[in-house]
């Protein structure tokens, strides 16, 4: 997985002239990219595109036109994209209504250490937010989390030749989704490249 440069931004004038191509891949790739975990809980595991198409539309929102700018953009995102070894996805809980919200984020306390990977043999891969000791509250969780799996050798292996499933075992909500034949072929593509900067 190559983690991304700032020259790899396009200035907005550039990014005008290839945004509606550009948006309309980014939704058809994380449309394969995405796993629903029940009704109102999915996971969109993230890449190198997924996070320079993220960077390209908050400089376009924000109208960023210093490379200060630019470069904080791509080292904050830069840490979402996998390492060697690694998966890496934004857990979205996703309710609308402002009475939904209330009664769940207190519940799901604890959400982003509750999603594993579980391989053909039984094995867990765990998620984990590298960032909870600094966002994560005791009494609400939020509704968006960054997670990252690590794989070792065997793990890996496993996830490149078998079927796997994404579990969420929370004590108010437990979940399993297996992931499917286009869900594990992108994954496996991540999983299979190695890290270049």
């Amino acid at each position: 997985m190559r983690k991304l440069s700032a020259d790899d931004i396009l200035d907005l004038r550039a990014y005008e002239r290839v945004r509606d191509e550009r948006r309309r891949a980014n939704i058809e790739r994380k449309k394969r990219r995405r796993v629903a975990l029940g009704d109102f809980i999915s996971v969109v595991f993230e890449n190198t595109d997924t996070m320079w198409f993220q960077i390209q539309e908050m400089a376009r929102a924000e109208k960023m036109l210093r490379d200060d700018q630019i470069a904080h953009e791509v080292q904050t995102y830069n840490a979402i994209v996998p390492d060697d070894g690694q998966l890496s996805c934004t857990l979205f809980i996703e309710l609308d209504d402002e009475w939904k919200l209330r009664e769940w984020l207190p519940r799901l306390v604890g959400i982003e250490d509750a999603l594993r990977i579980r391989l053909a043999d039984g094995t867990e891969v765990a998620g984990y937010d590298p960032e909870a000791d600094r966002l994560t509250r005791g009494d609400i969780t939020a509704a968006v989390h960054f997670l990252k799996f690590d794989f070792d050798d065997a793990a890996r292996t496993q996830f490149l030749a078998a079927p796997a499933t994404l579990v969420l075992d929370h004590p108010q909500l437990s979940i399993e989704t297996p992931l499917d034949a286009t869900q594990l072929a992108e994954l496996r593509a991540d999983l299979a490249t190695e890290v270049r900067r």
